[in-house]
């Protein structure tokens, strides 16, 4: 219970850094594999373009959870993300042949080896299923097509 509260705790520091950190102008870094860039908050809002892990942003306004960003390499790429897929700290490339660019986003999240080794002690812990999981992706436009045919509500955003 103890561990939880901390881990509790530090999460909510860690989001008020960011939240603190996210302000017009200031400076970000896709702390995400990949980030599409969308032309509203919605969910389903036209794609503007991508940005890759440790790409550098400039924030041009905030809205909720989403802030809308400029990329530092291409300033004709702007839109909007969550600020969860963002990190105000800068994110430097390292030696990309002994690390995997998803190691690297899951250590910049906390995940390190102590972690995983901790999860391995556990028994009946199937990683081949997780990294299954992992692997499925869904396009956007079969997902809003079954959300459709099935007469799901999509929500506004």
């Amino acid at each position: 219970m103890k561990k939880l509260f901390i881990l509790m705790i530090m999460g909510l520091v860690t989001a008020g850094f960011l939240s603190a950190q996210v302000a017009r102008g200031g400076t970000l870094y896709v702390a995400v594999k990949t980030v599409t860039l969308k032309s509203s908050t919605g969910f389903f809002a036209s794609s503007k373009g991508i940005l890759n892990y440790g790409d550098a942003v400039t924030v041009l306004q905030v809205s909720g959870k989403f802030v809308e960003v400029r990329s530092a390499a291409n300033s004709s790429l702007t839109g909007w993300t969550a600020s969860a897929n963002l990190s105000a700290k800068q994110i430097v490339s390292g030696n990309t042949a002994s690390v995997s660019a998803k190691e690297t986003a899951l250590a910049g999240k906390g995940f390190n080896q102590d972690v995983e080794n901790a999860y391995k002690t556990k028994e009946n812990l199937n990683y081949a299923d997780v990294d299954k999981v992992e692997a499925t992706a869904v396009r956007e436009e079969d997902l809003l097509s079954f959300l459709e045919e099935g007469r799901l509500f999509k929500g506004d955003n």
